[in-house]
């Protein structure tokens, strides 16, 4: 497993700061699908589901789960180029509005292919809602229509984001250094 230098992670992102954000983006989420009949939450695994379970029980319109698992990192640390598909959404989202929940958007390869392969599938709508985007690493043009935070280049663990499976539980987001 790779390690991680100076593994105490600097915090970046408070808890409260985090809270504070769900909040709001509930409170957008809700009032932008007022009244739209129920939505499918889309958590990416494994990344999304802290974001998933906090932001599902602030929502105040009806929803649905369901998860999507893709890959995209070979050993947990390094990208590999090419996104797959690891495990699929259950059921159905034909005519269902979709709200894909994702934890980070790093190159946006992984959430251009999520959006590419859902719409043929055929849903009302398909929305994203993501808890950090690193912009300047962005390699393909993407709209995250609600965004938690913006960040550096830096590599950034708890709140469900990792290094080589570490840190993932963290109540704040931090950053961390691999060798």
């Amino acid at each position: 497993m790779p390690s991680l230098e100076n593994h105490a992670p600097k915090i970046l992102i408070s808890e409260d700061d985090i809270s504070r954000r769900v909040d709001e983006l509930a409170a957008e989420i809700s009032a932008d699908y007022a009244g739209k009949g129920e939505i499918v939450l889309l958590g990416v695994l494994k990344g999304a589901f802290i974001l998933l379970a906090d932001l599902s029980r602030r929502l105040t319109i009806p929803r649905s789960i369901e998860f999507i698992a893709v890959s995209s990192y070979e050993d947990g640390s390094m990208p590999s180029g090419a996104v797959r598909l690891v495990m699929d959404v259950r059921g159905s989202i034909e005519g269902k509005h979709v709200l894909i929940v994702e934890d980070i958007v790093d190159t946006g390869h992984t959430l251009h292919y999520l959006i590419d392969m859902l719409k043929s599938r055929e849903p009302a709508s398909i929305r994203t809602c993501v808890l950090l985007h690193k912009e300047h690493s962005t390699e393909v043009e993407l709209d995250i229509d609600y965004l938690g935070f913006t960040i550096g280049d830096e590599w950034v663990v708890g709140y469900g984001l990792d290094y080589a499976e570490q840190d993932r539980t963290l109540p704040y987001i931090g950053v961390v250094k691999p060798q």
